[in-house]
């Protein structure tokens, strides 16, 4: 999905009602949850969807305005009002200009995080819906979620526990981060997948840097093969799901990790390419 491919012209008002620091103090990132209530009936989202902030652009580069997606987070509740009330994780970031070598501001991100309580923001979407709950009850699911990517996990897991009580089938949650402090939603500050703790189908499985205090990459292919021939016999079953959301930059790193895990890069290639085709392989990367 491309940002200027989608149609924005479809725009809404939201307040925000609640904004929270979910990384620790100590934690070099910092990481919000914000919770944006939009009024009327009208407006629809659901697990495995993004909404798209519209924040204010760079006036000096000639930009009015800057569109970034967000997964929604949790399952979309109904006010007694009838607005629509959901949750978006956002991490203060910035970058290094590759050109000039400078750090800028994230736009979007440093936008949202300096909101307060009350403020507005304008909002269009809700885009894509790809996490599909398989229809098979007994499926295997393959989460792979690196920092904020772990967001619609956490929406589609609630969804998947709370409203499919037919599904049985077992998953796994691999949750990547530089540290374990940057275990969103797994940390001393939130723990909400503690709630799954008690699902025997369940696991969360932590992928971390080797060196965490040199800005060490999450060293995927100790996580992936920290699983083995367990992981492989997995990915060979005609009933598996793998669904990938982060950085695009997860996604070669995680081809490393099963090319090591197949043996060969012409092994994995193939498997890959067959569950790309079957609808089994589904990546949401930004």
């Amino acid at each position: 999905m491309r940002l200027q491919d989608l149609d924005t012209t479809d725009r809404r008002s939201a307040r925000l009602t609640s904004t929270e620091r979910i990384t620790p103090d100590e934690s070099p990132e910092e990481v919000r949850e914000l919770v944006l209530e939009i009024p009327g009936a009208a407006f629809e989202a659901s697990p495995g969807q993004s909404i798209g902030i519209i924040a204010p652009g760079e006036v000096a580069f000639g930009q009015a305005e800057h569109l970034r997606l967000y997964s929604v987070a949790d399952i979309p509740e109904r006010t007694s009002e009838g607005a629509t009330r959901l949750r978006i994780c956002v991490r203060r970031c910035d970058y290094i200009d590759p050109y000039n070598g400078e750090r800028y501001r994230g736009i979007a991100s440093n936008y949202l995080c300096d909101l307060t309580v009350g403020d507005r923001v304008t909002l269009t979407g809700p885009f894509g819906d790809l996490f599909h709950i398989p229809d098979d009850p007994e499926a295997a699911l393959i989460l792979i979620g690196a920092g904020t990517g772990i967001a619609p996990f956490r929406a589609f897991l609630m969804h998947l526990y709370r409203s499919q009580p037919r599904f049985g089938g077992e998953v796994k949650l691999f949750h990547g981060g530089r540290t374990g402090l940057e275990m969103l939603y797994r940390n001393d500050v939130r723990d909400d997948f503690a709630q799954f703790g008690d699902i025997a189908t369940f696991e969360a499985i932590e992928a971390v840097s080797e060196r965490p205090h040199w800005d060490g990459e999450i060293d995927w292919t100790k996580a992936i093969g920290s699983r083995g021939e367990e992981l492989r016999e997995w990915v060979l079953r005609p009933h598996t799901y793998i669904y990938l959301a982060g950085l695009e930059s997860i996604r070669d790193r995680l081809d490393s990790a099963f090319v090591k895990l197949f043996g060969s890069s012409e092994t994995w290639t193939r498997r890959k390419a067959e569950l790309v085709a079957g609808g089994r392989w589904v990546e949401w990367l930004y």
